[in-house]
């Protein structure tokens, strides 16, 4: 059977898996399955079941079966198996108790398909996030940004499948070159507000000005898909998971996206207030970062998520999601100033 089109597990990597998750010898284990997340390239299943020890013990487990497809994204065309190849390196040591990726128990690749076996995480996550969690998050980060950009550890010099540090800049020119988001905001018949549009050609005009401010910012390892899906909060720790866009990119962002990204529009301005102060307080206790007078946060917010969300706005399926999509252009105008 092919482990990505059934609902099949193999009991040999079953029980090995469960073998180095409960620290025991597993002979035999039960199982079911739950899909958690899908995708035309990628499962995620939920695994529980009792387990059976050598020495006649039954254990309940719970965990995680990730397979991931080969495909193809623009510009970074070997992220789909980046997982793979960040969980069979020593990755896991560059984090902290307090900030970490979850653990991975095995991870195989057949061909063009990967296969993840990992811990289970709980917590708080998306919009039930609180803003007090959103600003220990954001120190937490700076943080761990901080940490490694100064002490720069040989694991990160021995990955090579990382993305890119003009990642960020080649994603805005491919969106800016989208006549259909391109001609739009510029037309008579764009139902965007006219101060808006503005805010957004405004970028476009002055975009090698504004890349040459950016690109004066340290060059950190970001997770680049920093977003509240992906954040899991408890006991006052984070869990990260979903790293496979994750690589070298300017300091801010992961806060970019933290604030941005599918956000809580309600407390945009607050989180905008509030986490970048949080994130240059943690980078600071590894970095001397005095010297950057302008963190540039405004303008990445509007290269990483500008014509994303003029995008999200045209093609919305209901007003209550073009409205959500408006409300979030309008929060960003609003911190243009701060």
């Amino acid at each position: 059977m092919n482990n990505h089109d059934e609902r099949f597990v193999k009991p040999e990597i079953l029980t090995l898996v469960l073998s180095k998750m409960l620290d025991n010898k597993i002979i035999r284990a039960n199982y079911q399955l739950k899909e958690l997340q899908g995708g035309t390239v990628g499962v995620v299943r939920l695994v529980t079941g009792m387990a059976e020890t050598s020495d006649g013990k039954h254990l309940p487990y719970k965990l995680v079966w990730k397979t991931q497809k080969k495909f193809e994204r623009y510009g970074d065309p070997d992220s789909w198996r980046r997982e793979y190849d960040l969980y069979s390196s020593d990755f896991k040591m560059v984090f902290f108790d307090s900030f970490r990726c979850p653990e991975c128990y095995h991870a195989e690749i057949n061909g063009d398909e990967i296969h993840l076996w990992m811990e289970y995480i709980d917590g708080v996550s998306g919009l039930h996030l609180t803003p007090e969690m959103y600003e220990h998050i954001a120190e937490e980060l700076g943080r761990f940004q901080g940490k490694l950009y100064t002490e720069r550890p040989n694991v990160l010099r021995n990955l090579p499948n990382l993305s890119k540090v003009g990642f960020t800049r080649n994603y805005y020119q491919r969106y800016r070159s989208w006549n259909v988001l391109y001609d739009y905001i510029r037309s008579d018949d764009c139902e965007i507000p006219n101060h808006l549009c503005k805010m957004l050609i405004d970028i476009d005009i002055n975009a090698d000005e504004v890349f040459s401010r950016i690109e004066k910012l340290p060059i950190v390892l970001c997770h680049r898909d920093f977003w509240v899906a992906n954040i899991f909060y408890s006991d006052s720790k984070i869990v990260l998971i979903d790293w496979d866009t994750t690589g070298w990119g300017y300091m801010g962002e992961d806060i970019a996206s933290l604030i941005t990204d599918e956000a809580d529009v309600c407390h945009m301005v607050e989180y905008y207030q509030k986490c970048i102060p949080a994130y240059y307080r943690g980078f600071t206790e590894y970095a001397d970062v005095s010297h950057i007078s302008d963190h540039c946060m405004y303008e990445l917010i509007l290269v990483m998520f500008g014509y994303r969300l003029v995008e999200w706005y045209k093609f919305a399926r209901s007003p209550e999601d073009k409205a959500m999509h408006l409300n979030t252009l309008q929060k960003i105008h609003e911190m243009r100033d701060m």
